[in-house]
């Protein structure tokens, strides 16, 4: 497969996977962007690879949790309850270390195994389990904490 086949059937599934990484499209795009470019040049290489789709996603992967700029997420104020659920656990996720959403997001939005992530992130078994654990912790506590939902006196 040449490099611009693949970007064309691929590019859409990575923007998404880097949009649930980062948790903003823009900055998702200018991650795929760059990594792309980056591996334009050694693109035969990584085609010997079995799977050069993982060979990509880990270097998007990477260059997420290395990116050096401080990021935001843009929310738009929702008209629904489900919308401003969604929106607080997005606040809450981009609270998180980048490794802790990494790991969240390659468990729950692409559906790896924790061996999978460890191998994809380069870290132990034992890494990727805490920094589940860790998030889901945070996560719940944020959640639950009845204060973040109470409405601010008038």
């Amino acid at each position: 497969m040449t490099f611009d086949e693949f970007v064309a059937a691929r590019l859409p599934a990575l923007v998404r996977y880097a949009t649930a990484l980062t948790g903003d499209p823009h900055s998702a795009q200018e991650i795929v962007q760059h990594v792309m470019v980056k591996l334009h040049a050694r693109w035969r290489r990584i085609t010997r690879s079995e799977v050069p789709e993982l060979y990509v996603r880990r270097a998007i992967t990477h260059e997420f949790l290395s990116w050096r700029r401080r990021w935001t997420v843009r929310h738009q104020p929702g008209m629904s309850a489900e919308s401003a659920d969604s929106a607080r656990v997005w606040q809450h996720l981009s609270g998180l270390s980048r490794q802790q959403r990494a790991v969240l997001v390659l468990t729950y939005y692409e559906g790896l195994q924790e061996n999978e992530i460890a191998e994809l992130l380069g870290c132990t078994l034992g890494t990727v389990r805490s920094h589940k654990s860790r998030a889901l912790a945070s996560l719940r506590g944020a959640l639950a904490d009845p204060a973040l939902t109470a409405e601010e006196p008038r």
